[in-house]
């Protein structure tokens, strides 16, 4: 019973620690400093941070929609230099770094791993591209990515690719349709990534099928 109340205390503490990193990274957006902040946190994200880029973007995007494609760029080049940066750390300092993001970066578990090193076996440019796209924890793949030695150049290519449609995604919502747009992003944007997502891979398979 002890144990069950330490760990209840404990995962307790650890979201009062994400909840006040998330108010944090958004007490930037009313910052001149925000584009700087979103980039770093974008590139920190990728890897080690636990909080992704999302809020802020949005942030900045909604107190300046006619630079929304631009803080879109900022975060879809910062998460792919991160990205890369995680897939370093997995190819090269692992065996050293592990412990570390086993025990203090949220989602960063041996369990993760494992599934990801069995995605890796067979889809390697769908595993990364999925996971950048959508809500799974990016940083996973990228530190698994180095781990299993995937190719880095189609490491790269899913990454570009998959950030980039994200972003510009949030980006593209809000120029067209401004801060009305925000509560439908709030509530339903997981849903619609994964919506775009399927719609994305069977229109490829409808292509491969006629072609």
């Amino acid at each position: 019973m002890r144990q069950e109340e330490g760990g209840e205390v404990e995962a307790s503490q650890r979201m009062g620690i994400v909840r006040r990193l998330y108010d944090w990274v958004l007490s930037w957006a009313d910052s001149r400093y925000g584009p700087v902040a979103l980039g770093v946190l974008s590139f920190a994200e990728s890897s080690v941070f636990p909080i992704p880029p999302d809020p802020l973007l949005i942030a900045l995007a909604l107190g300046k929609p006619r630079r929304a494609f631009w803080f879109a760029t900022i975060c879809a080049l910062a998460s792919v230099a991160g990205g890369i940066m995680g897939y370093l750390i997995g190819w090269g300092i692992w065996s050293v770094a592990q412990n570390f993001f086993f025990s203090y970066v949220p989602g960063v578990t041996p369990e993760a791993f494992a599934s990801v090193g069995a995605l890796y076996e067979k889809w390697n440019f769908w595993a990364v591209f999925v996971a950048g796209f959508t809500p799974l924890p990016y940083k996973v793949f990228t530190l698994a990515a180095g781990v299993f030695q995937i190719s880095l150049p189609i490491f790269i290519l899913a990454s570009i690719t998959s950030r980039s449609a994200r972003f510009f995604l949030i980006a593209a919502l809000i120029f067209f349709f401004g801060p009305g747009i925000q509560g439908f992003i709030d509530r339903y944007f997981d849903k619609l990534v994964w919506l775009f997502f399927i719609l994305l891979v069977g229109g490829f398979f409808l292509i491969r099928v006629i072609l």
